[in-house]
Order: C-alpha cells, then sequence, then structure tokens
C-alpha cells in the first residue's frame, strides 16, 4: 500500500506571513505563522531555527542580488510599507512542531519558497532499523512569498530572535529578569 500524500497547509502569496512568540523571554515559544484571509496556521520552531531560516533567507536574497543574470529586481532592504511588528494572531494554536525545514527559489514566479515539516518522533529501537529514505511527512506548511516580503520577514525574525534576555558582559550567557551570577571560566576572579 502506498503512504498517503502529505497534508499541505500551502500559502501563495499570504496575506500575512511572521515569526513572533508567546511567553516571556528566558521561556518563549516561537512560532511560524501564516495567514491568507482567515485560513491561520501556526507551527511552533526552535529559535535557532527561526535563526537560521532568516539567515539563509538573506543569503539566497544576497546571492539574487549579486547574480548579474537575475532579471528579478530583489531589494536590499526591506521596503517600508512591508513592516509587520504585530503580534502573533490568535488564537496561537500549534498545528505541528517544526523539525526539517527546506528553503527554496522559484524562479518562475519570483517567490522564496519555506517549507516546514512535522519533527518526527522515534524510539530508540525504531532509530536502529529507521531508513530515513522511506519516511513521509504526514503534513507540511508550505509558503511562497515574494523578495520584499522575504526581506521583512528576515528582519521582523532577526528583531524576534534578539528580543530574548539580555547577554551578560563578562560570562556572555542570558541573564534572567532576577539575579544572575556569572559562569566565568577558571582563573577569572
Amino acid at each position: 500500500m502506498d503512504p498517503m500524500p502529505p497534508l499541505v497547509h500551502g500559502f501563495d502569496w499570504p496575506d500575512r506571513f511572521v515569526v513572533g512568540t508567546v511567553g516571556e523571554p528566558g521561556s518563549r515559544t516561537f512560532f511560524l505563522q501564516a495567514r491568507s484571509g482567515k485560513h491561520l496556521v501556526s507551527v511552533s520552531l526552535e529559535k535557532e531555527q527561526s535563526a537560521a531560516l532568516a539567515e539563509k533567507i538573506e543569503e539566497v536574497l544576497d546571492e539574487l542580488m549579486a547574480d548579474e543574470g537575475n532579471p528579478f529586481s530583489v531589494p536590499a532592504i526591506t521596503p517600508e510599507g512591508l513592516v509587520d511588528n504585530d503580534p502573533l494572531e490568535q488564537p496561537v494554536d500549534e498545528l505541528f512542531r517544526a523539525g526539517a525545514m527546506t528553503l527554496g527559489w522559484d524562479p518562475m514566479t519570483a517567490q522564496i519558497v519555506i517549507e516546514a515539516f512535522p519533527i518526527i518522533e522515534v524510539s530508540q529501537d525504531e532509530l536502529e532499523v529507521l531508513d530515513l529514505d522511506e519516511i513521509e511527512p504526514t503534513e507540511v506548511l508550505l509558503v511562497r512569498i515574494p523578495v520584499g516580503t522575504a526581506r521583512a520577514f528576515s528582519k521582523r525574525t532577526r528583531e524576534v530572535v534578539g528580543a530574548g534576555r539580555p547577554i551578560c558582559p563578562l560570562c556572555r550567557l542570558p541573564m534572567d529578569a532576577g539575579e544572575h551570577i556569572c559562569e566565568l571560566p577558571d582563573g577569572f576572579r
């Protein structure tokens, strides 16, 4: 029996596509949220995934700008009208927790293509006999955005990631709102 194709939560030219958080710095949950009309999908992801996604989008856009044969106009900075600093839309209902993510460029539509797949949980016994090529995701978030929106998404994501707990100038670890005890390396007093 053939596996079922994944359920695709697709957003072509969404009305909104952002990374945002729920919770206080130090215990924030990051979400990738897409909306078209009344259709709203929220997928949780790690802070590091958010940062890496923003960085990779910037790399793709910068490569497109540097390519002399590229016929598309790619903005170097976020277009003013695309800045989105609003909070996540409510309710934030987690569809799934993102595991693998892919990033691509579609030259036919001049769009950045982002896919997020659910994290796959397996037991230790299953891990030993697992064939990664045979794993089919049950669902996927598939978002296609134009280059200006991609710049705005990346800028906002970097700001959201950076808005966490302040970093201690001595030990370089995040400081909680309460008391902070430095974890200095041996030899420092």
